[in-house]
């Protein structure tokens, strides 16, 4: 990671992360919290994945994260070769993973709070920075390939 606050974004990630996580299993009431016409608080223990699918199966999904995380530290070098944003997007990614994979070792389960009325699962922070990441990720990597394509053919795409 050549941007120097790579490690500090996924710190901050990370810790903002814990720190709504603990004030969801500290605090948030057993009935969900209305912040929001839009946005209400509900405490969530998921043992799956997305959108709650596959549940109790904490252990495969651990590892699977684990992985993730491991196949991106190894691929860091490749992917900072893609700019600031996919570094950004990979930051943001690890920090969020890092959050999940400490929930699941330390609870068995995912703590999930955040709840749009027009989105169909419960989230968290980590959860929207590593959507976040890879949207970023993806858009890099595809404006490289985009001015690659644009450089041998003569063209602008």
């Amino acid at each position: 990671m050549k941007h120097p606050l790579t490690p500090v974004v996924i710190a901050l990630v990370f810790f903002l992360d814990r720190a709504a996580k603990y004030l969801a299993l500290n605090y948030l009431p057993a009935r969900p919290l209305k912040l929001a016409p839009f946005l209400k608080l509900t405490y969530v223990e998921n043992t799956g994945v997305a959108f709650g699918m596959f549940q109790e199966r904490n252990a495969i999904f651990l590892a699977l994260s684990a992985a993730l995380v491991a196949g991106l530290l190894f691929a860091r070098k490749k992917l900072a070769a893609y700019g600031r944003p996919a570094e950004l997007g990979l930051a943001l990614v690890l920090g969020g993973a890092l959050g999940n994979i400490y929930d699941r070792i330390a609870y068995g389960f995912v703590v999930d709070f955040l709840d749009l009325s027009f989105f169909p699962a419960v989230f968290n922070v980590g959860d929207s920075a590593i959507t976040v990441g890879a949207v970023l990720l993806g858009w890099a990597m595809r404006e490289r390939e985009d001015s690659h394509k644009s450089q041998v053919t003569g063209h602008k795409t």
